[in-house]
């Protein structure tokens, strides 16, 4: 008889709604057991409903992804639940727009340890999952980081976002050659404009009919869980049909 393969787990921050919840419903749709995260318990719980609805297996943990302490319990409840973490979904993240010169330090500060700070350290404290989960099959394990082609490509008014995203494809990048022999990999998909409440602001010169949807980036992110251990994809940039480089 053969044996049937261990069913996947990927645990997803910022999974409530927007870009997390769309790539949380394609993982479990895949198969995967999921563990979702949010700052707001109430829209957490409806979105493992309907989660559950499907019949996915998941389970929440409410966590601020700038925290240390609430990133170390989150990564325990994942492998207690599950035993294995084979996808990383780094989707919490903020961004404010301002010139540099008016941009308060403390929105800056908001900015590092929500976007790149509590990355570095989530990825830190699931390194050792992420491996002994690599080592049991040929897909290796992923890091999935929702940065931005503001990361690659500034623009006016969004230093600290563009900066923090930077620091995003930096550490996919350092991710990748640091555990080439242990088949984890990251990947920072980094989109244009998303029609999300993140982009909302934007909708007075860019409707949302225009926006990257949810979906397309939910599908990219799936894609690289399919790919062999032997394949790494650092940045995955994503330009918005018909906006140029900037994506706007």
């Amino acid at each position: 008889m053969t044996s049937q393969p261990e069913a996947r787990a990927a645990l997803v921050t910022g999974g409530s709604r927007g870009i997390g919840l769309a790539i949380a419903r394609r993982l479990a749709a895949e198969g995967f057991a999921i563990t979702l995260s949010a700052r707001t318990g109430d829209a957490l719980e409806a979105a493992a409903a309907e989660l559950a609805e499907t019949g996915a297996r998941v389970t929440t943990v409410v966590a601020d992804a700038s925290d240390d302490g609430d990133l170390a319990r989150l990564v325990t409840h994942h492998e207690e639940a599950w035993g294995r973490l084979d996808a990383l979904v780094l989707n919490a993240g903020m961004g404010f727009g301002s010139p540099i010169d008016a941009t308060p330090l403390r929105r800056v500060d908001k900015h590092y340890a929500l976007n790149f700070r509590g990355a570095f350290a989530l990825v830190a404290a699931a390194l050792p999952l992420l491996r002994a989960t690599a080592a049991t099959g040929p897909r290796g394990a992923r890091v999935i980081a929702l940065a931005s082609l503001a990361g690659l490509l500034p623009e006016p008014d969004l230093a600290a976002y563009s900066a923090t995203k930077a620091a995003v494809v930096s550490l996919c990048r350092s991710i990748c050659i640091e555990e080439v022999a242990t088949g984890v990999s990251a990947t920072a998909i980094c989109p244009g404009y998303v029609d999300t409440d993140m982009a909302a602001w934007k909708h007075d010169v860019l409707p949302a009919t225009d926006m990257i949807r949810p979906d397309d980036l939910a599908e990219l992110a799936v894609s690289l869980t399919r790919l062999s251990r032997n394949a790494a994809v650092p940045v995955l940039p994503v330009y918005r049909a018909g906006g140029g480089l900037t994506g706007a």
